[in-house]
Order: C-alpha cells, then sequence, then structure tokens
C-alpha cells in the first residue's frame, strides 16, 4: 500500500502543482509564500537546536502554544518552527508565537518537497498534533531517525474503520513516533489495536491553552454599543448555520424585541455573502470588518468577520452557540473550552461528532446544553436571557469544567521530558533549577 501510494504522488506532480494554483486563486494560499508547500524555505534556518511543531489547524495551533513556551522557557537557545496549512492559522501564528519561534507553511506531501523540507530544516526533535498522518513525510523522518511524538492524537470512528483495513500499513507509518499521547482513553486503545508502541492517555492538550486574549479598549467599545440589550452569540458558523440565526433572530424578536445576535464566521472571508443572505429575512445587519465598525440599536445581526477576536465576543455575551453542530455539510462541531474559559453558557447541535468526547463530558458535567432542532434552540435561549439565575448556573459550570482541565498540559509535559531529556533539547539540571 505504501509503494502504490509513493508511486501515486511521484507521478503527481502537474496534478499538485495544479492544485495549488487553484488554491491561490481562490484565496487559499498566499501568492509570496506559495513556494513553502513546496518545501522551499522562506527564512533561514537557527544555528542552535530546532524543534519542529505541526498543527494542522487554528484549533491545534492554539492549543500548542503552551507547550512551545514551555519548551523555549526551558531552553534559552532553542528555536521552534511551527507548520500549519491553512492561511487562518498562519495569521494567528504571525500574532501569537513568542521569540524564537517562527511559521512556514507545511509542504504537500510529495517526496522531493517532503525530502527538501527535512534535509533544509533539520530538526532535533518533532512534535505533531493531532492525528495528521503523511505517508511519505513519516517515512521520509524514520529514515532519518528523528526522535517524534504525536500529541493529542485522536481517531475518528470512520478514520479507525479504515485504517484497520490496511492494519500493516498504520502499523509501519505509526511506527515512526517514538510516542503516541491521546485525548482519550479509547483513542489510545485505537492506536493500539493498529499496532502502536509507547502509547499513553493524557487527555486534551486544548484544555490547557490560554484563555483567548482580548484589546480592552475594543472590549468597552463594544460593551458601549451594546448597551442593556440582551445578546447571543453564534461561533465559528459555516454554510447554514447563518440562515438558522437568522430565523431564531426572528422568533426571539417576537418577545425580546431588543435582542441583538452576533454571528463569528469560521471563514472570515465569508462575510459579505452572509451579509447578503441575511438581507433576504429584512433584518438589518453590520459588517465590523476591520474597520471594526460597531452596532447601533437598529442592529439585528452583527456579523464579526475579523481575525483574531473571538475573544473579545467570548467575553461580551454569555450565551453562546457553537458552530458547525448544525451546519449543512454534516458537522462536527468546534472546540467549545474556548467559551467556557470566559464565562459562557454554552448550546451546541447534536453533530458533534469530531469533538464528541469533549462534548459527552462537557454535557455530563452540566456546563452545555445540546439543542436538537431550530425550535429547541429558540427555546433555550429564550428560558437563559429570561431567568438568570439559570444562565449564571451554566455559565459558573463551564467556567468551573474548563479550570478542573487545566492540568492537562501537566501530563503531556511529564509525558515528553524523557524523550525531550535524551534528545538533548532540555537538560536535567535546567529544569531542576527552574522548578
Amino acid at each position: 500500500m505504501l509503494k502504490l501510494y509513493k508511486f501515486l504522488t511521484d507521478i503527481s506532480h502537474p496534478a499538485l502543482i495544479s492544485l495549488l494554483n487553484r488554491r491561490q486563486n481562490n484565496g487559499k494560499e498566499l501568492p509570496e509564500r506559495i513556494e513553502e508547500r513546496k518545501g522551499i524555505p522562506s527564512k533561514k534556518r537557527p544555528e542552535t537546536s530546532l524543534v519542529w511543531v505541526h498543527a494542522a489547524s487554528v484549533g491545534e495551533a492554539q492549543a500548542v502554544l503552551v507547550l512551545i513556551n514551555l519548551l523555549l522557557r526551558y531552553n534559552e537557545k532553542l528555536h521552534i518552527l511551527v507548520t500549519t496549512g491553512t492561511i487562518t492559522s498562519a495569521e494567528l501564528m504571525k500574532e501569537k508565537l513568542p521569540d524564537r519561534a517562527f511559521h512556514q507553511f507545511y509542504p504537500l506531501d510529495y517526496m522531493n518537497w517532503v525530502e527538501r523540507f527535512l534535509e533544509y530544516w533539520q530538526p532535533d526533535f518533532i512534535l505533531w498534533m493531532e492525528s495528521e498522518i503523511w505517508p511519505n513525510m513519516l517515512q521520509t523522518i524514520n529514515s532519518h531517525n528523528i526522535p517524534t511524538v504525536l500529541i493529542n492524537a485522536k481517531l475518528s470512528n470512520s478514520s479507525f474503520r479504515n485504517w484497520k483495513f490496511i492494519k500493516n500499513t498504520a502499523r509501519t507509518l505509526l511506527s515512526s513516533f517514538s510516542l503516541i499521547l491521546t485525548q482519550t482513553q479509547k483513542d489510545a486503545e485505537r492506536f493500539k489495536i493498529l499496532g502502536a508502541k509507547n502509547v499513553r492517555y493524557t487527555d486534551n492538550l486544548k484544555y490547557s491553552a490560554k484563555a483567548l486574549p482580548a484589546c480592552d479598549t475594543d472590549f468597552k467599545a463594544l460593551l458601549g454599543s451594546i448597551g442593556n440589550r440582551p445578546i447571543w452569540l453564534y461561533a465559528s458558523t459555516h454554510n447554514g448555520e447563518e440562515a438558522l440565526a437568522c430565523r431564531v433572530h426572528q422568533t426571539l424578536k417576537n418577545s425580546i424585541p431588543d435582542i441583538l445576535t452576533i454571528i463569528i464566521p469560521r471563514h472570515p472571508e465569508r462575510g459579505k455573502s452572509i451579509q447578503s443572505e441575511i438581507n433576504t429575512y429584512k433584518l438589518s445587519s453590520i459588517l465590523r470588518n476591520e474597520t471594526k465598525q460597531l452596532p447601533d440599536y437598529e442592529t439585528d445581526i452583527y456579523i464579526a468577520n475579523t481575525l483574531g477576536e473571538l475573544g473579545l465576543f467570548y467575553r461580551a455575551t454569555p450565551i453562546a452557540c457553537i458552530g458547525r453542530s448544525f451546519s449543512n455539510d454534516g458537522g462536527g462541531g468546534h472546540n467549545p473550552i474556548e467559551a467556557a474559559q470566559l464565562n459562557c453558557a454554552i448550546l451546541h447541535g447534536k453533530h458533534v461528532q469530531n469533538l464528541q468526547e469533549i462534548y459527552d463530558e462537557i454535557g455530563n458535567a452540566n456546563a452545555s446544553i445540546q439543542v436538537n432542532t431550530e425550535q429547541e434552540l429558540v427555546n433555550t435561549i429564550s428560558d437563559l436571557l429570561n431567568d438568570k439565575n439559570k444562565l449564571q448556573k451554566y455559565q459558573a459550570n463551564a467556567l468551573k469544567f474548563s479550570q478542573d482541565k487545566e492540568a492537562v498540559i501537566e501530563k503531556v509535559w511529564s509525558s515528553l521530558l524523557p524523550l525531550l531529556e535524551n534528545s538533548g533539547i532540555i537538560e536535567p539540571h535546567k529544569l531542576a533549577n527552574m522548578k
């Protein structure tokens, strides 16, 4: 199977070039950095030790920041290369990465590009977030004998079923990892069934991510524009969910005439098309845009189509419905922990299969509410806005749940330390001196 994959990717060069061109034309690649996707660097490699951290997209990149800061704290000469595959995550890294950490785009899994990438960067240690399995890259890493750890690893039901059909291939690829740290006990069991060695359950690293930041000036301005209006937020929305928010707003407006709905699209570039859709419901809307326009009293729906401001809006609203749980693409859910950390009562639909374990845990802690239908969503928002005690209870439960989970980073760190010490990334005597 791996030989077939390598053969197919070896002859895929024209198709991959075409793919990159289409992505660039569609605004999914940065023209000035497109060569990075071919393994061609845009930065000089530091002369000191280098740890490579790969995080597929925004959620993983946000979660791994706490680990990056720890590594840099315990080795003052260390540099960290962070790769992701999306423009949004690159923007986040540009804003959030500390000194001695820098970003590059991950190369596509074409052997020449993979080898070029590794030959240039020559990482001393590799950390991969979650479960991106790229065969050519993993086999090349293995041939270079670079210590590699898969952290926050997960296997969905469908992925597990698919890998079981090619179990020998899975075993070969997973052998590239010196250690696998999983999000759940079930994930650990699944990786072991596929033949992985040295697997440990450490819980979800996203629980340890710092609360999303907010500009104090912007926060005060937003609160001033909202005033005493009752509000709710629909965060990280996908296609179909903006229309749902409009219908919910129309119904709520019958009993709560001054209600304000805030929509934060997962992909901010959809802002104008979302506003056009809102217009068909005869609702007034304002786009925040980069000029940071604010809603006025006549605004029905405020579209927060900016990057890096989710923390601002979670702080401003007591109720957050988490996106991609009602979307037209079958859903899957986005991370509810960020909202919980900022004292929001959390609502979500039933299609949260991509993060099912997190939603099961937060639901069992009575720290979120699952709503299965549009009418249930209307009723729940109305109920919470009209019952302050109930609203405050769900806010407090969500905050406590997130606080109780903050120690996950300690489990991950203690599991990584032996490998980091053996690789010379962390020196034991410095570790002792800094405790």
